[in-house]
């Protein structure tokens, strides 16, 4: 690949992200800030980006993929986006934000598709040079962090200006990237665009039980999401979004160990171990403090690496060899709207409603319970955790067992 072209989709990849990371990560500290808003509208907002996740592969599939260069589709929803976020910033009411910027995700939440599309159609070898553009992505997370927490921009308008700029310098740049044209050789169906194909798969129990933990498990992510940088600034930790990246640097260098850590510790155990992360996680945040016991937030967020990389990355890859070559991508999309859009929408409102229960008097220091709302997560995620063990088992180990049992009716019969 030309240095030229990889620097654009390196460039473009890290824009992408960096939009993304310069908003989404204090949404919930501007919005008690600036509009004194409830733990449940702070919900509420984050589910919209969920509700737009599990509308974007409908677009994608029935329209984008269909009739439109994908370079220039992209670059038309962030030049558009840019001007939805300006108005963002410059809106005083809830009410009015909350509709702007669901017609902001509705517009983003394609483009990280689209901007997979356009990068994959350019590689020779995507398991091997994928990696390599994407870590710009987490890169461009990190920095739009960085720069937040520096500037001191976490509940300030100036935040969607900084996302405007950036989702405008992309908008542009998109329309120099390679020419990635509609794919009319078959016809696509909202059925085929969802997974339909892939439900065969709930055939395998095993293939239910990962399905139903994932769901669940986007409850605990919720929380994390939508109230770990209102809670840190909550607590008077400065620099709370700088901070919060290293969970964006942990979940670099694990993905790195999850190859060996696969081959040794198969399916079960990994997945098993990202959801002891996430109480682990949350049992700290419950008893940590922004004295003696910052260590424990530290590390905290430093787990976001095992929570994210150990159970959903993973998952990705047991859902890849589940559903084998022949509904391997309507299984991803399956998986993908289920977990992104259904179970992070759940997960945004119910964090939303468990947050506001442990709402304090005003007037107080802070602002809610904290150690009441984070054991809630930490207990859904134990749950799961019980659930999974018991009935989740690996697909090898169900061949043995069910060669077992035949061989077992053999001998019988043969008596």
């Amino acid at each position: 690949m030309p240095i030229s072209l990889r620097f654009r989709l390196s460039l473009a990849m890290f824009l992408e992200f960096f939009t993304w990371g310069a908003w989404y990560v204090t949404l919930g500290t501007y919005l008690f800030d600036r509009f004194g808003a409830s733990a449940v509208q702070v919900g509420s907002a984050y589910a919209n980006f969920s509700l737009a996740a599990a509308l974007s592969p409908v677009f994608v599939g029935l329209v984008a993929d269909r009739y439109f260069a994908a370079q220039r589709v992209l670059g038309v929803l962030h030049l558009l986006g840019a001007g939805v976020l300006i108005l963002l910033a410059r809106t005083d009411d809830y009410g009015p934000f909350w509709w702007l910027l669901l017609l902001y995700t509705l517009l983003y939440a394609p483009t990280m598709a689209l901007m997979n599309s356009v990068t994959f159609r350019q590689l020779r070898d995507g398991g091997r040079e994928f990696p390599l553009i994407r870590v710009f992505g987490t890169v461009g997370w990190i920095v739009a962090g960085l720069l937040l927490g520096y500037l001191g921009m976490e509940s300030s308008a100036s935040l969607f200006y900084l996302a405007a700029g950036s989702s405008a310098v992309l908008g542009l740049v998109s329309f120099t990237l390679p020419d990635t044209p509609p794919d009319r050789t078959e016809g696509a169906s909202l059925g085929s665009v969802l997974g339909k194909e892939a439900l065969v798969l709930f055939r395998k129990r095993s293939f239910l039980v990962f399905f139903l933990s994932s769901l669940a498990i986007c409850i605990p992510l919720s929380f994390y999401y939508s109230f770990a940088n209102p809670f840190l600034n909550d607590l008077c930790i400065t620099n709370a979004a700088g901070k919060m990246t290293l969970g964006q640097l942990s979940e670099f260098l694990f993905l790195l160990v999850i190859p060996l850590a696969f081959k040794r510790f198969g399916i079960k155990a990994m997945l098993a171990v990202g959801i002891v992360a996430w109480v682990i996680r949350y049992v700290l945040f419950a008893y940590g403090d922004a004295d003696s016991r910052m260590g424990m937030l530290y590390v905290g967020i430093l787990l976001h690496g095992v929570c994210y990389d150990f159970f959903f990355v993973t998952g990705q890859i047991y859902v890849d060899r589940a559903a084998g070559e022949r509904i391997r991508s309507a299984a991803q999309g399956l998986i993908t709207f289920a977990t992104y859009g259904v179970g992070m929408l759940i997960g945004s409102y119910v964090s939303g409603l468990v947050t506001g229960r442990f709402a304090l008097p005003k007037g107080g220091g802070v602002q809610f319970d904290w150690q009441g709302v984070w054991l809630i997560p930490a207990g859904i995620a134990a749950a799961v955790l019980v659930v999974f063990l018991i009935t989740f088992r690996e697909e090898q180990r169900e061949k043995v067992n069910n060669n077992k049992r035949n061989n077992k009716d053999n001998a019988n019969e043969a008596r």
